[in-house]
């Protein structure tokens, strides 16, 4: 009887690349979006032809895409031509005009920033901008405080399209008269996957990640089912990664239905939590986080450890990873220079899963 041949080593993972389940990752290609990409890609066209853009309001539920395609139209612009600049702002935490433009300036490698007044940066980006043409788009856009900058660049900012994304379809009635007679959108609507749609990406986000044959198939068609219920493509990513976790666990080669129905039960860790809920272990981390947000997470471990944590690298990771699902920080894969791949890790307030 071959009892082994089917558990894991020691030193083996499932998981070749968790990065494909991550919602941040940009699969190519990206899939059931080519309509709504195709009518962004129109909207932007005029600019290279040098002449002024459409502007475009995207709106749909939460884990749907929209950020993810509006992402590929701009990289696939950038590789178009340098006559375009794209930005791509997400103003969950960049709300204001300031924060705004402060953002605008590091995309645009402007370093001068010290000192200088809301009015003083608009110019200096309205400078640079104004020689070429740009793509803005504002993701979140309903979390600014205020519209101002984004008047002053319908009127200032000679060649543009604006891009606007949001959870909520009526988001756009309630702007200011003075923005909304002058934005003029293309509105796009991004409607939920439907069952034959989300299992096609988490198959091809599984085949990223996973070697071949390790998610059986009526394990993909769990949380296929489960992720086109609740309408929300994290969900299943989430599963993916859980369920991986949960057969290796169990020292197992296959992700299996069993593991998948454990992971389900788990769910209810997407809910953001209260930081009084936390593990004592869990607030250590959130508080190094908040003292030393957007570090990397090797820089993070050693200050945890110089403070008297115990976890191992893997279980400080872990930990990082269920703060991110919670919505305490945020994460970003980065990849180049002497350390390779790593993640940047930023502190964050709390969000809910319906403010996505």
């Amino acid at each position: 009887m071959a009892l082994f041949k089917d558990m894991l080593k020691s030193n083996e993972e499932l998981i070749n690349d968790e990065y494909p389940l991550d919602f941040e990752y940009l699969p190519k290609p990206l899939l059931y979006r080519e309509t709504e990409q195709r009518k962004v890609a129109g909207c932007i066209r005029p600019l290279l032809e040098g002449r002024n853009g459409r502007n475009v309001f995207i709106h749909g539920p939460p884990g749907v895409g929209k950020t993810a395609a509006i992402r590929h139209v701009l990289n696939e612009l950038e590789d178009e031509t340098d006559e375009v600049i794209p930005i791509y702002i997400n103003c969950w935490q960049k709300n204001s005009s300031f924060k705004l433009l402060m953002e605008m300036c590091e995309i645009l490698k402007y370093k001068f920033t010290h000192n200088k007044r809301t009015d003083e940066l608009f110019n200096i980006v309205k400078g640079i901008l104004n020689r070429k043409a740009a793509v803005i788009a504002l993701d979140e856009v309903d979390k600014l405080e205020d519209f101002d900058l984004v008047y002053s660049m319908l009127e200032e900012i000679f060649k543009k399209s604006i891009i606007m994304i949001t959870n909520f379809h009526d988001f756009i009635d309630k702007l200011d008269l003075r923005v909304k007679s002058r934005l003029l959108p293309e509105m796009i609507e991004f409607r939920p996957y439907n069952l034959n749609e989300t299992r096609g990406i988490l198959k091809q986000r599984s085949e990223y990640a996973f070697p071949p044959n390790v998610l059986e198939a009526d394990a993909l068609e769990t949380i296929a089912k489960k992720t086109a219920e609740l309408e929300d493509m994290r969900t299943g990513l989430h599963l993916m990664r859980e369920a991986a976790l949960a057969a290796e666990n169990r020292s197992s080669r296959k992700i299996e239905l069993r593991d998948v129905e454990e992971a389900i039960k788990k769910i209810d860790h997407l809910t953001v939590k209260s930081s009084d809920e936390l593990a004592s272990d869990e607030k250590m981390i959130l508080d190094i986080c908040r003292a030393n947000s957007e570090s990397k997470i090797g820089e993070l471990f050693k200050i945890y450890h110089g403070k008297g944590g115990s976890l191992v690298y893997k279980s400080f990771q872990r930990k990082i990873e269920k703060l991110s699902e919670n919505k305490f920080i945020s994460t970003e894969k980065v990849s180049g220079g002497k350390d390779g791949k790593t993640t940047i890790v930023k502190y964050g307030q709390a969000k809910k899963l319906t403010d996505f």
